[in-house]
């Protein structure tokens, strides 16, 4: 049994996104051929999404964690609900953690579970330093590391980022 989770850019630019999926098509295959693959994802938009689609692609078995208990009604924009609400549905697990608001602790919160339950971690990550507000990817590639789990960046030739508008 191998244990995946993921952390990611949220602010894919369109032409990225299936740059982005079959790079982790191409990354989960081996692990879903054996049948003991769990992705580990909190399905947000963007990176963590399309890793839990490629992990149900492959066969493998899909733990959601939901950072907050109104995550969904707070923080799930109309154009990806109902793309969350079927990755949901889809999971084996949904871990709903009991932070009342999707904050900065409530997202910390759910990188450390994501990194506890993990045995690897793939980081949809452009290579952009931490921030000063701390929990992004940066960050939790950071933890991961110096937990020693394995980390796999995925930032395949041509990805890019949203413009901060």
């Amino acid at each position: 049994m191998t244990t995946i989770a993921v952390t990611g850019h949220m602010d894919l630019t369109e032409d990225t996104v299936p740059l982005v999926r079959a790079a982790l098509d191409d990354l989960l295959k081996p692990y879903g051929d054996d049948g003991d693959l769990i992705g580990v994802s909190c399905i947000a938009k963007g990176a963590d999404s399309l890793f839990a689609e490629a992990v149900l692609g492959v066969g493998g078995r899909l733990t959601v964690v939901i950072p907050s208990q109104d995550y969904r009604q707070k923080k799930v924009k109309a154009d990806h609900a109902a793309l969350f609400d079927r990755l949901t549905e889809a999971a084996d697990e949904v871990l709903v953690l009991p932070n009342h608001t999707a904050d900065r602790q409530a997202y910390e919160a759910a990188n450390a579970v994501l990194l506890r339950r993990a045995d690897r971690l793939v980081a949809v990550w452009d290579g952009t330093p931490p921030g000063r507000k701390g929990g992004g990817t940066a960050d939790t590639v950071e933890e991961a590391r110096a937990a020693g789990i394995p980390v796999d960046v995925v930032w395949p030739g041509g990805a890019a980022r949203r413009s901060a508008e």
